[in-house]
């Protein structure tokens, strides 16, 4: 019986006006979005190739020779991920390198600088196919589930006929569902092989994994939406009322939530701008600098008296200065460390309180899963900025700590009859990727709020129903 049920609904499906758009979308919106982003990621990807390039012949003419304090001595580029063809994230958004200087970590243009006026009109991507508009097409396929036959009296005659209440629901539930996600994957599978055609390596295991598991949460999501179509069909007996409803829960999970969370979020955790903090860096590195050239002053006065002959005496100047260098460097690690973890915790707490307060809405979980599992998301981010602050440390600590700012040091420089060979420094480290597993375990909470809607939705939706007085 149920079996009949279920072929029934989706023949009520198939012919109604719904289902062509349905497929008119799923065939221009998905197949089209995966060529123009994957075209996109080729020309990134070119961009980046050229940058490196650019960047280590620029090194090999030029090594770094006691640079001034602002000066990029090195660059970690961002290398684009093929997988931004699916969710672009945050990629666009971030730095396209990351510059070492001896002030700090200087993040260097990002891709949002070229277009800032097609940013602002957001990404068009197979995640915002999924999350904006199927999220859509799914309420449209469930407002009327049991409204729309209320309304037409076919719910009492149905179920008069000693039909099971449960397997009524389920048949609604199935058959749309089926009729929904059959046009999706076929339109996906059309637009995989478009991609495999132009070179998409689609073949690789960590991006095969990636791109079916970035498959099954798009169909979780959709069941989400199916299920909050149907607790809104069961709570009202009108199919226009439906309707309405529908699309203003749509408006308000899909579009505003998501937003509104994180702009309560920067009232509740304000924190300050990244170029501020380099700023900041940059006047402590000043002040330590002149309080330092002063006591080096000091000190050799004290030692040598005000007769200095810098031929004869540089060994031993040199000496007097190697603990206060060392000391300084202390001083100025410490004060910026602090300037650094302050402003990393604020952002942690804004960006924790966003991420907390858009959860509410099924749209966030996605999202935020996505681009993980895209490796466009935060765990790209943060493994970025991370391998940034390593390379800083090594270069640090092989480079920079033997740089000194004070005058005798530039005398010395200027005076020196063989000028110093330039050091050569360790190249950028490769970023390290994050395993498939990683990755879900870092986004088991969103994965599970998914889960938990589509259970308990489905859920009230059945109780709810059984309770109704037809």
């Amino acid at each position: 019986m149920l079996i009949t049920l279920i072929q029934k609904e989706m023949m009520h499906h198939i012919l109604s006006v719904r289902f062509v758009a349905l497929l008119v979308m799923c065939l221009l919106l998905v197949p089209l979005t995966l060529h123009i982003n994957y075209r996109n990621y080729l020309q990134n990807r070119v961009n980046y190739k050229e940058s490196l390039k650019l960047s280590t012949a620029e090194a090999e003419e030029k090594p770094p020779d006691a640079p001034d304090p602002d000066t990029e001595v090195s660059k970690l580029f961002l290398e684009p991920t093929p997988l931004s063809v699916f969710a672009k994230g945050l990629e666009e958004s971030l730095p396209s390198y990351l510059g070492m200087t001896r002030n700090g970590v200087k993040q260097g243009s990002m891709s949002l600088g070229e277009a800032p006026l097609s940013s602002a009109l957001g990404n068009l991507d197979f995640l915002f196919v999924v999350s904006t508009v199927f999220s859509l097409l799914a309420l449209l396929f469930t407002f009327d589930a049991v409204a729309g036959e209320r309304e037409a009296g076919t719910l009492r005659i149905t179920l008069s006929n000693a039909l099971p209440r449960d397997l009524f629901l389920w048949s609604k539930l199935m058959g749309g569902y089926i009729v929904f996600v059959v046009p999706f994957l076929v339109a996906f599978l059309l637009g995989l092989l478009l991609l495999v055609s132009q070179g998409f390596p689609l073949g690789e295991s960590g991006i095969f994994l990636r791109v079916l598991s970035l498959t099954l949460v798009s169909l979780l999501y959709i069941s989400v939406f199916f299920a909050i179509g149907t607790v809104i069909s069961t709570y009202l007996d009108n199919s226009k009322t439906a309707l309405i409803v529908a699309f203003t829960v749509w408006v308000l999970a899909v579009l505003i939530a998501p937003r509104a969370g994180f702009l309560t979020a920067k009232l509740i955790a304000p924190t300050r701008a990244i170029q501020s903090v380099y700023m900041e860096k940059t006047a402590i590195r000043n002040n330590l600098n002149a309080e330092k050239d002063q006591v080096v002053v000091g000190k050799i006065i004290e030692t040598l008296g005000t007769s200095i002959n810098f031929n004869e005496d540089m060994e031993k100047i040199k000496e007097i200065r190697a603990p206060i260098d060392a000391e300084y460097r202390q001083k100025f690690q410490e004060q910026v460390n602090k300037v650094e973890r302050e402003y990393q915790r604020e952002k942690k707490r804004q960006e924790s309180v966003g991420e907390t307060l858009s959860r509410i809405t099924p749209t966030s979980s996605l999202i935020y899963l996505a681009m993980n599992l895209a490796e466009t998301g935060k765990i790209k981010r943060n493994t970025y900025f991370q391998m940034g602050t390593r390379y800083y440390t090594l270069l640090e600590e092989e480079y920079f700590s033997e740089i000194a700012d004070d005058q005798f040091a530039t005398m010395a420089r200027f005076t020196s009859s063989q000028p110093s060979e330039p050091k050569k420094l360790a190249p950028p480290p490769d970023m390290a990727e994050t395993a498939l597993p990683e990755t879900l375990r870092h986004s088991i909470v969103d994965l599970l709020l998914l889960c938990f809607l589509a259970v308990v939705l489905t859920t009230i939706a059945f109780l709810k129903f059984f309770s109704l007085d037809i």
